[in-house]
């Protein structure tokens, strides 16, 4: 473990795989086998369970619990009391299926969002607050409602897209324009 991190003296940390810059506040929960990049902020009440692997610059805000079976890539959000799973017929006992879930980069997910494992939320993809997610979404689109559903697209820092014309869209804050082909965004 980095001595250029901050843990705080009441969390619970059981990996010695914690990058530099990463800040753990209390009552946070790491088992062993957890692998959490640089620059991460983990706040209060969350617990991430064994073989989880979380990206450089990652916000965990409180409340989020990461099962086995999820991957968190570089520059994700994920806010209050998003909640997953990994396994889409638990039983107390008996065998199970893990579910994977992969947040790509620079993905976001709102607060009260619920993650039904075995998903890939792609790059910069936006889910509303209080979304259930069922299946993968892709890369730049907005998603809300349960099930959730895309209602739009985003550029790579979460702003909503104007539609120009069909199928070509533009963020004015960052002045690209994007075209939908196939049900993929690309910057024109």
């Amino acid at each position: 473990m980095s001595t250029k991190n901050k843990i705080h003296p009441k969390a619970n940390v059981s990996s010695d795989d914690i990058g530099d810059g990463t800040t753990i506040w209390q009552f946070v929960t790491v088992a062993p086998n957890v692998i959490i990049g640089e620059d991460c902020n983990i706040c209060d009440f969350c617990f991430i369970e064994s073989n989880v692997t979380i990206g450089n610059r990652v916000t965990l805000k409180c409340g989020v619990y990461l099962w086995e079976g999820v991957s968190v890539e570089d520059d994700v959000f994920i806010g209050p009391n998003v909640t997953f799973t990994n396994d889409k017929f638990p039983r107390s006992k008996g065998d199970f299926t893990l579910d994977k879930t992969i947040l790509k980069k620079g993905c976001s997910l709102g607060a009260n969002s619920t993650i039904i494992g075995g998903v890939v939320i792609n790059e910069y993809a936006l889910v509303g607050a209080g979304s259930v997610l069922t299946k993968d979404v892709p890369k730049n689109a907005l998603i809300v409602g349960n099930p959730g559903r895309q209602v739009g697209w985003v550029d790579d820092k979460g702003n909503k897209l104007s539609r120009k014309s069909t199928g070509v869209y533009f963020s004015k804050e960052m002045g690209i324009e994007y075209v939908e082909n196939n049900g993929e965004l690309q910057v024109i």
